[in-house]
């Protein structure tokens, strides 16, 4: 693991390995490590827009109930095309699909449909993690039993997630499907960036402030915790500038997975923080775009 700028010294009582509660606070704050993280955020929401302007609007499909459960689905000219998902983070509480629609036009002009879900902010769910976890559950099932409405391949759905937006990969990657009445393969392979797989300690950081933490919880959404459940190849990522515990928590899982003998691949972006390392989707010939590709068993010849 690398030591990230500005780090942050423990020097009182320790809370969890060596942190005190003030560092391990700050591991899971990415403000602290990443101080430009507001400008990088406000630039996907503007390339997202850029995007739009080019592509054109996208198809919103409501897949459940409420205001917020709806996918925004940008469409490829291709029939029967193969489907990528992204599931955006934000510490939970931040975010939408349509500031996260970056990566649309060269995953669409690749010949496979992008598609983002909005869910519910942690703050304002009724279950806490559990509701947005259950939203994100649902809204892949949708997309499997109506991939045909838009001219997608529901035997080709890819899963991709940035932060906690990859916590919540993580239980989707680990989710028992039967209770969805879609199968156990439903994902063909996931890609997870930069997230949090295990939530004891995120549980005992500020985090708790506003996610209503508790035992069933941490072991129900910890995907560390039912590797079991895996049924596809997955990628998992980080970069070298993340917070302390963001560059643990991948490789720890990393190593669970292979430990598991199920199919995993470790990508390590040199020199990106948090917010950077995600940008590199919105570009086929960067690290995550990269990853996106080999994912999909497509050539970047064919962008």
């Amino acid at each position: 693991m690398s030591t990230p700028t500005l780090p942050i010294q423990s020097t009182g009582p320790r809370v969890f390995m060596d942190y005190d509660q003030a560092a391990l606070d700050a591991a899971y704050n990415q403000a602290t490590y990443a101080p430009h993280a507001g400008n990088v955020r406000k630039r996907f929401v503007l390339e997202s827009d850029a995007v739009r302007s080019r592509i054109g609007e996208p198809l919103r499909v409501s897949y459940g109930p409420t205001d917020i459960e709806k996918v925004d689905i940008y469409k490829t000219s291709k029939l029967n095309a193969p489907i990528f998902i992204f599931i955006h983070g934000g510490a939970w509480h931040r975010g939408t699909a349509k500031g996260n629609a970056f990566p649309a036009e060269w995953i669409v002009k690749a010949g496979v449909h992008f598609i983002a879900p909005d869910f519910v902010g942690v703050k304002e769910a009724p279950d806490s993690l559990r509701t947005m976890v259950d939203q994100v559950r649902r809204s892949l099932a949708w997309v499997y039993k109506n991939a045909a409405s838009f001219g997608g391949d529901a035997e080709r759905i890819y899963l991709c997630g940035h932060s906690s937006g990859a916590h919540l990969a993580g239980c989707v990657l680990t989710t028992d499907w039967s209770a969805y009445g879609v199968p156990k393969t439903i994902i063909k392979a996931g890609l997870c960036c930069s997230g949090m797989y295990e939530l004891y300690p995120v549980s005992l950081s500020a985090r708790r402030d506003y996610v209503k933490f508790d035992d069933a919880m941490i072991e129900q959404l910890s995907a560390i915790r039912h590797i079991d459940k895996i049924a596809c190849p997955i990628t998992l990522a980080y970069g070298t500038l993340e917070t302390p515990e963001f560059q643990r928590q991948t490789p720890a899982f990393y190593e669970a997975v292979k430990k598991a003998g199920k199919p995993v691949k470790l990508i390590v972006g040199p020199e990106y923080n948090h917010h950077e390392i995600k940008e590199t989707l919105g570009n086929p010939y960067g690290l995550l775009g990269r990853a996106a590709l080999e994912m999909m068993g497509i050539t970047l010849g064919a962008v």
